[in-house]
């Protein structure tokens, strides 16, 4: 990974990653990751900078309800960024976040189609849960993910 330089969030940063979302994915996720989270989890997400620019962002927070848990709700590399363990240090990196702030616990979800999450976050150690319905609503269902730290 030394070709990219990992940093803390910044709110102004949000307008970078809002440009390349949908094209890092191949569809409309945009929807997905509001301003808000870049206005009020950037302490504790990642941005990742390569010499292209952005190369890769974490967004992740403890959560504010269960004082043991972190909660990482959006993770990109960019597909030129990929298969070089940008995201494995991605998220080891807010590993180090949430035990610092003394959280045990780091979840995540995903859709039940997304393999290649499942995947990745099975490498990762997490406990891969059943899609569970109506998770956001009627008719979606998400695969949860669990990490102990």
């Amino acid at each position: 990974m030394s070709a990219h330089t990992l940093r803390p969030a910044t709110p102004g940063d949000y307008d970078a990653i809002a440009a390349v979302l949908d094209d890092w994915w191949g569809r409309p996720v945009s929807l997905a990751l509001p301003r808000l989270f870049l206005d009020h989890f950037h302490r504790t997400s990642l941005i990742a900078e390569g010499p292209d620019g952005l190369a890769g962002f974490l967004i992740g927070f403890p959560s504010p309800s269960l004082a043991d848990e972190a909660y990482i709700h959006f993770v990109g590399v960019s597909p030129g960024a990929r298969q070089g363990g940008l995201a494995r240090t991605l998220y080891e990196r807010f590993f180090d976040l949430a035990r610092a702030d003394g959280r045990r616990v780091v979840r995540a979800v995903t859709a039940p189609v997304n393999e290649t999450s499942i995947a990745f976050h099975r490498r990762l150690g997490f406990t891969v849960g059943d899609p569970v319905p109506g998770y956001n609503g009627p008719g979606t269902s998400l695969v949860t993910f669990a990490r102990e730290l």
